[in-house]
């Protein structure tokens, strides 16, 4: 069955997802997988869904029916048994926590980069810092690590990282 990837965004409100779902539901779609949230008083989210070969056309239009209500493009997706087996990579989470400064997220994810990772999912924030006033940005980061990686290198440059940045940069 053919995926297609939704990427969503709309002015916050209540039933946005139902709406969503409805327009998937009625094109004999089915919801797979999504992340969803408010950022800034805006609803965003990428949402993956299974529809029928036959349907998708449908599906797509119907979609771009929600416009003004949310703002909807459609990617076309791996099919599920065409995703690529990944069985002898790890996954490895990133805890990171510090004062914000701008450039925080570019240098993580230029040292994950230079070591050939992908990012699966990324969570980030900032929040006020209890006791001294200003900031504290956090972020939650989870990679897949291929096989043979050299995870030593990797925790080197991560560590050397947090020191740059005045940060606390946790591995499990």
């Amino acid at each position: 069955m053919p995926r297609l990837v939704l990427t969503v965004i709309g002015d916050d409100r209540a039933g946005l997802v139902s709406a969503l779902a409805d327009v998937v539901t009625a094109h004999d779609g089915n919801w797979e997988d999504s992340q969803l949230a408010e950022l800034a008083g805006k609803f965003a989210g990428i949402v993956v869904v299974g529809v029928p070969a036959e349907r998708v056309d449908e599906l797509t239009a119907a979609l771009r029916e929600l416009d003004g209500l949310l703002e909807v493009a459609a990617h076309p997706g791996a099919e599920a048994d065409g995703v690529a087996d990944d069985s002898d990579a790890q996954r490895l989470t990133l805890d990171l926590l510090g004062n914000d400064s701008p450039g925080i997220v570019r240098e993580v994810s230029s040292v994950l980069s230079r070591h050939e990772l992908s990012i699966e999912t990324m969570t980030t924030g900032t929040r006020e810092a209890p006791m001294a006033g200003g900031l504290l940005f956090e972020a939650h980061v989870v990679v897949r690590v291929p096989g043979g990686s050299d995870s030593a290198a990797l925790r080197a440059d991560l560590e050397r990282l947090a020191t740059e940045l005045l940060v606390d940069i946790a591995l499990a």
